[in-house]
């Protein structure tokens, strides 16, 4: 077999595809070895696979419709075979989290590398169809919005998120899910910018600032001690310094700490938080996340996100040990941080009709967001002409072209559909999030 380079795959296919002269709805097999650069991990490692490609002729045009990738891993891994003209099921990732989890639906990363269920029990790395298909599937885009849950502790505290902002990536959190456990009357909440009172309460924004500044720094100088303490129970335990450890464990070794330290914690870090605001949340709420804001979802409140597909963010502060970094940024946060958020935008109705709403929740430079709202027995059109598009199933379940979702299952709708019909097929009202990139 030929052996091809990922990036040069677009132009072997064009150029197999004049050699073959398909006739209208013919198909043909061709097969080559692919050398694929996996840039998610250290050092760019080359992994190489056999596929097999089936090409048809539509409307005077040759795409793929089909690939079956064979003499990859183990030899005695069976084929993994994926149909590229119907909806692409999303093969999600846990990631542990010193907070709870994250569950990745579109992520790469050298932690964990989402795939693309196949035929069977098999799941095919998203990266080896984007790397070679991206022109067919999206519309060259080698990068998905990124998808993911955020799920967090029901614990107090060790739920709570990094309080941090961002200057390129963009979010948007859909709640999915208030643990009543951690919130009786069925309102978390996230910490959201700065409160206006004590804002206020300050000659200028600059006085606010170092006023903030001072505070943080007096609570990190007593969680690095404690943090401290704790590594060494970690070291006499076997825990590795950047693993997730249940809070049940933290508690049981802050035990064997002086009551006096963690007395001192609790008083400095209320005195932090104070600074900041707590906006409530209930299930369905969304949060538009602009750049520069400082936030921090809350314990036992678990959402859905959609995300700039970019690792980077500045953590202003933590109450308890981060595992991904040695340090805080809170000097450069607060130089960066705005201090009161953008205004709320309404929602734009896009479609009201025949048992079916949607409405664009967000819409950032570089990706949209929408809900939809499907009634028992309903179905609507998306389009995702030369793009594609990202399902999401919040609420009941929804066939799209023969996929069945339900909550909490996504797909990729491939540029190659041009279209998909999405049809609510259970007894309650389906509710969907759609993700488009700009």
């Amino acid at each position: 077999m030929e052996t091809i380079a990922a990036e040069k795959i677009g132009n072997w296919v064009e150029e197999n595809a004049a050699a073959l002269g398909l006739a209208e709805n013919e198909q043909q097999q061709i097969r080559c070895q692919l050398e694929l650069s996996c840039y998610w991990l250290p050092q760019t490692p080359v992994c190489s696979f056999g596929f097999e490609l089936t090409l048809q002729c539509i409307a005077g045009c040759t795409v793929p419709i089909e690939l079956v990738i064979q003499e990859y891993g183990e030899s005695t891994a069976p084929p993994l075979r994926i149909c590229l003209n119907r909806p692409l099921r999303l093969d999600p990732v846990c990631i542990a989290k010193p907070w709870g989890q994250e569950i990745w639906y579109t992520g790469v990363e050298q932690r964990g590398v989402c795939g693309f269920r196949a035929s069977g029990a098999g799941s095919v790395p998203l990266p080896w169809l984007l790397e070679t298909l991206s022109h067919w599937l999206t519309g060259d885009r080698r990068e998905l919005v990124l998808l993911k849950i955020l799920d967090p502790l029901a614990d107090e505290v060790w739920g709570d998120l990094y309080f941090e902002l961002h200057q390129e990536k963009r979010e948007v959190y859909v709640v999915s899910h208030v643990d009543t456990g951690a919130w009786p009357d069925g309102v978390g909440a996230i910490r959201f910018g700065f409160d206006p009172q004590r804002l206020a309460a300050y000659g200028s924004d600059e006085e606010f600032k170092i006023a903030f500044r001072a505070s943080v720094a007096a609570y990190e100088a007593i969680r690095r001690k404690i943090d401290q303490a704790l590594d060494e129970r970690r070291a006499q335990s076997g825990v590795a310094m950047d693993a997730p450890v249940a809070p049940e464990q933290i508690q049981h070794w802050q035990q064997q700490l002086p009551s006096g330290l963690l007395e001192q914690e609790q008083h400095l870090r209320q005195q932090m938080e104070a600074f900041s605001s707590l906006r409530p949340l209930r299930v369905g709420d969304v949060v538009k996340v602009p750049c520069y804001t400082p936030h921090a979802l809350q314990h036992g409140v678990r959402t859905v996100e959609f995300q700039t597909p970019v690792y980077e963010r500045k953590i202003l502060s933590f109450a308890q040990k981060v595992l991904t970094q040695n340090h805080w940024d809170t000097d450069e946060a607060v130089a960066l941080m705005a201090l009161e958020p953008e205004p709320e935008q309404p929602f734009r109705n896009c479609y009201q009709r025949d048992g079916v709403v949607i409405e664009t929740i967000v819409d950032f430079a570089d990706f949209e967001v929408q809900r939809w709202r499907l009634d028992p027995g309903c179905s609507h059109d998306l389009s995702v002409a030369g793009s594609y598009a990202l399902v999401m199933v919040v609420e009941g379940e929804v066939i799209v072209e023969g996929c069945l979702l339900q909550p909490e299952q996504a797909c990729l709708i491939p540029g190659l559909m041009g279209s998909a019909r999405l049809r609510q097929s259970g007894a309650l009202v389906a509710t969907v999030l759609v993700a488009y990139p700009a």
